[in-house]
C-alpha cells in the first residue's frame, strides 16, 4: 500500500484539511481500509480502486466512520493522481453515486481539481431538531442570521446548514461534542455548516465533525457543495454563481475552496481546489 498524505485547498502544508490518500486500494477490505484511516488520523482518508473501464472507484473513511462523499479528500485524490499519471478528466464512482472531476496546471505550475457533485438537494430541519442542535452548539435563536433560515442541505452527504448573525458568532465555537454527535448520527448528517455571510457571494464556514471522531474540519469540499446547492435552491443566490468559501482560518489553517454554482437546478455543483503534498 503506498500512502499519500496531502493538503487540499490550500497551497501550504501548514493549512487546508490534511488528507490520506491510496491511489490503489486493489485488495485491501473494508477493515483494513478502517483501520489505514484510524492510524493516519486525518479527518478522511481515500481509498481509490482503479477498475478496467478505466474508471476508479472510491471510498472515504474517517478516523470512526465511513462517509458516502468527501470533497477534501476528492481534491486531494484528483491531484495526486494527475501529478502522477498527468492532468485530465477522471470519473469517481462514490457512494453517493458518480463524480467527475477534471484536473489542469495552473500558471505557477500548480495542480488545480474541480469536482462536479452529484445533484444537491434540501430538507427542513424539524423545530424539535433544530432546538437540539442550537443547545448542542450553546446558540440560541438570536445567534442565527434570519436572512438564511437552516436546513439540511445535500451534495453527497447532509450538512445542516446554521448561518451566524455575526462573525464573532461564527468564531466562538464551543459545543457539547456528545450531545451533537449523538444527534447527527441519528440524524446520518455528515458535518454541521456553520456559515457567516460576508457579501453575496463571499462566506466564512466551519465545520464540526462529531461522527468522524474531528472536532472540527479546516476545510469541507462537500459540505461547500451542499451549501451552493442551498442557497440555489431558496434563491439566495443569483445564478449562475462564483461564490469563494474561506475556512479554517478560526482553527489557524487557512483554505480557500471555490465554489460553482450553475443556473439548471438539476445541476452539481462545482468545487475548485487545489492541493500539495506534506512531507
Amino acid at each position: 500500500m503506498d500512502l499519500l498524505r496531502y493538503v487540499a485547498f490550500s497551497t501550504d502544508p501548514l493549512g487546508g484539511n490534511p488528507a490520506g490518500v491510496v491511489l490503489d486500494a486493489t485488495g485491501m477490505d473494508e477493515a483494513a481500509m478502517a483501520a489505514t484511516a484510524a492510524d493516519v488520523g486525518y479527518s478522511e482518508t481515500a481509498f481509490v480502486v482503479p477498475r478496467q473501464d478505466g474508471e476508479l472507484d472510491i471510498r472515504y473513511f474517517s478516523p470512526q466512520t465511513e462517509v458516502p462523499f468527501c470533497g477534501h479528500a476528492t481534491i486531494a485524490t484528483a491531484v495526486a493522481h494527475a501529478q502522477r499519471y498527468g492532468v485530465g478528466r477522471l470519473l469517481l464512482h462514490t457512494q453517493a453515486g458518480p463524480v467527475p472531476v477534471t484536473t489542469s496546471a495552473g500558471p505557477d505550475g500548480a495542480v488545480v481539481a474541480t469536482l462536479v457533485s452529484v445533484a444537491p438537494r434540501t430538507a427542513e430541519i424539524s423545530a424539535a431538531d433544530l432546538a437540539e442542535l442550537l443547545a448542542a452548539l450553546r446558540w440560541s435563536a438570536a445567534d442565527l442570521d434570519p436572512e438564511l433560515p437552516p436546513r439540511a442541505a445535500y451534495a453527497g452527504a447532509w450538512h445542516p446548514v446554521i448561518a451566524a448573525a455575526s462573525r464573532e458568532r461564527l468564531a466562538d465555537l464551543d459545543y457539547d461534542m456528545a450531545a451533537l454527535g449523538a444527534l447527527m448520527a441519528r440524524r446520518d448528517w455528515t458535518t454541521i455548516t456553520l456559515v457567516r455571510r460576508e457579501s453575496p457571494t463571499v462566506f466564512h464556514t466551519r465545520n464540526p465533525f462529531p461522527p468522524g471522531g474531528v472536532v472540527e474540519d479546516p476545510a469541507t469540499g462537500a459540505a461547500s457543495a451542499a451549501l451552493g446547492g442551498y442557497l440555489r435552491s431558496l434563491d439566495l443566490v443569483d445564478v449562475p454563481a462564483v461564490l469563494t468559501v474561506h475556512q479554517g482560518v478560526d482553527m489557524g489553517r487557512p483554505s480557500l475552496i471555490t465554489v460553482g454554482v450553475p443556473a439548471d437546478p438539476a445541476a452539481g455543483i462545482e468545487v475548485t481546489g487545489t492541493a500539495v503534498p506534506i512531507a
